[in-house]
């Protein structure tokens, strides 16, 4: 069937497709565009000379090359440890209560401000550190590469960990049996037959690590200082401080490049046909039988030392929020805390607000974009795909100054409002919820929506009685991406909070800027808790769904 008979027979579709594409135009492609305009447009006329002005001042030519080396540095590393924490909960027999703690606690820095780490490996490894201070080390400076490398690589593991795990859970372990039953030893099954089928998501993990750490801006403000610059922190204080929105626009695109080549090196390996290990026919199954004495030794070492570290610096926390003046006066105090909710209570209200209002938006726009991509026909029915993905492609910096350029004079005013902050969050991270939405309707059998239009049922008829509810677990799990994202994102809005409207991640940055550390702290300890709260409150709600719509799914 043709796109326009398509359209033809389903009326309904034409209005729908119409105002996705009103908004994606609005809050995606205007912004991009016009932040390309700012950045080759001078005096009216195409050039390169804000490009030139950027690669020819040292400084930041070393900028992005620091900013490459850190993203891959971090992927490295990020992926590493990933991949060890998924091999503990998936190839060694663990209690379920032990697996439950190590998921947990590799998912804590998922749900935190994404500078979290940054502040307690200030508190310990900084000026006063308490681990400096302990083995009497006088002379070690956090600050810098290795700082930034460390804290980035403890909160983007959990990526990798996510990724990889949902690999290794589906590969079938007969394959590794066979292997041991031939006379294989552990390792030699694990190098010749999980590892490989592993590298998929290896490569995967690897090239989300790299767009995660290049989108990075907080954690480079904090720990990185001026001697390893890189070229968000650049951006931002381009325009924070020195008030070029020419000269930030020309950075964000020099960032832009390598965070495009990466979104594309990505959809291409995910879209290949992956190693397929499970199909319609196969024996009996067998367990897994582990990796080995040696290899469970080692991968439980590494996980005890990277578990015992982040409670560490998570407790760090904690106690510097009821610390007075840390490595000064650590006398017990509720200060912090009385400040919080004195003077950070709106940032509170306000980032609860946002994050509510943005989550069923999010969830509206990606059913819509998910179901009109995957099982209607329309003219260009795959660059609307394209496009929505397209701001999380984009480094969280570039989408900030992009939507400062484009809504900060006519024809459209929207700095300052609720609404720019809501955008950017709802356009940024929604491609979660449509991501997993898509691979839902890849597992419904499109004969079912046929059966119901072939009884007569209309098009949004049957969406809502056939295809809502057996998308609504995938649907729910992208709102909680969604929601976890607008309670502790950064890198975009922090060009978009204004007196009007403030979050609880500017108010941490706030605080560490101006070496508050308790305030800070308890800033973060706050946020964390409310997180985990609406968290749970959305687990909750994905796992009802799943049981009840799993059922309804069973009797269509």
């Amino acid at each position: 069937m043709t796109s326009s008979s398509s359209m033809r027979r389903d009326p309904a579709l034409i209005p729908v497709v119409v105002t996705l594409w009103l908004a994606l135009g609005l809050f995606i492609v205007y912004p991009f565009i016009k932040l390309l305009m700012t950045t080759f447009i001078v005096d009216g006329r195409l050039s390169l000379d804000n490009l030139m002005l950027v690669f020819s001042n040292s400084y930041d030519r070393l900028a992005l090359i620091n900013s490459i080396w850190l993203a891959v540095t971090v992927a490295a590393m990020g992926t590493f440890l990933g991949f060890v924490f998924a091999l503990a909960v998936t190839r060694i027999h663990l209690p379920a209560p032990l697996r439950w703690f190590i998921a947990a606690v590799t998912i804590l820095p998922l749900i935190s401000p994404p500078f979290t780490s940054s502040i307690a490996l200030t508190l310990s490894l900084g000026p006063n550190g308490i681990i400096l201070k302990f083995f009497g080390i006088p002379d070690f400076n956090i600050y810098g590469f290795w700082g930034t490398w460390i804290s980035e690589s403890l909160t983007y593991f959990p990526v990798a960990f996510l990724t990889i795990t949902s690999v290794l859970a589906c590969i079938d372990p007969n394959l590794e049996d066979a292997g041991l039953s031939l006379g294989g030893s552990p390792f030699r099954v694990f190098r010749t037959v999980t590892l490989p089928l592993t590298m998929p998501a290896i490569a995967n993990s690897i090239l989300l690590l790299f767009a995660c750490s290049l989108a990075d801006f907080a954690t480079p403000l904090v720990l990185a200082g001026h001697q390893f610059p890189v070229l968000p922190t650049q951006a931002y204080l381009q325009i924070t401080g020195m008030y070029d929105l020419k000269g930030g626009a020309a950075l964000s695109f020099a960032l832009l490049v390598p965070a495009l080549l990466v979104f594309v090196l990505q959809r291409f390996w995910v879209s290949r046909k992956s190693y397929v290990t499970v199909s319609g026919k196969s024996g009996a199954q067998t367990t897994v039988k582990g990796i080995g004495m040696a290899g469970t030794a080692v991968v439980m070492a590494i996980c005890a030392t990277v578990i015992a570290f982040i409670l560490f610096l998570y407790a760090l926390i904690v106690m510097g929020a009821f610390t007075k003046a840390w490595g000064l006066d650590n006398s017990f105090t509720w200060e912090s805390f009385a400040y919080v909710f004195d003077h950070g209570r709106k940032a509170m209200i306000d980032t609860l607000i946002i994050a509510c209002i943005s989550t069923p938006i999010g969830g509206l726009l990606a059913v819509s974009i998910a179901y009109v991509t995957q099982r209607k026909s329309f003219p260009a029915n795959g660059l609307m795909e394209f496009v929505s993905l397209l701001n999380f492609a984009l480094p969280g910096t570039v989408v900030g100054i992009a939507y400062i350029i484009a809504f900060n004079s006519s024809p459209i005013v929207l700095t300052g409002t609720m609404s720019i902050i809501v955008a950017a969050y709802v356009f940024r991270y929604d491609s979660a919820g449509i991501r997993s939405v898509i691979a839902s309707l890849h597992q419904i059998d499109p004969s079912l929506e046929e059966a119901s239009l072939s009884l007569g049922a209309s098009s949004i008829g049957t969406f809502k009685n056939v295809t809502l509810p057996l998308v609504i677990p995938a649907l729910l799990a992208g709102m909680k991406y969604l929601f976890i994202h607008s309670m502790t994102a950064i890198s975009a809005t922090i060009f978009l909070v204004s007196v009007s409207w403030s979050l609880l991640t500017a108010r941490i940055l706030e605080c560490m800027t101006e070496l508050q550390f308790g305030n800070a702290c308890a800033f973060s300890v706050v946020l964390i808790l409310l997180v985990f709260i609406f968290n749970g409150m959305l687990t909750l709600l994905v796992r009802a769904a799943g049981y009840n719509y799993r059922g309804q799914g069973g009797n269509l």
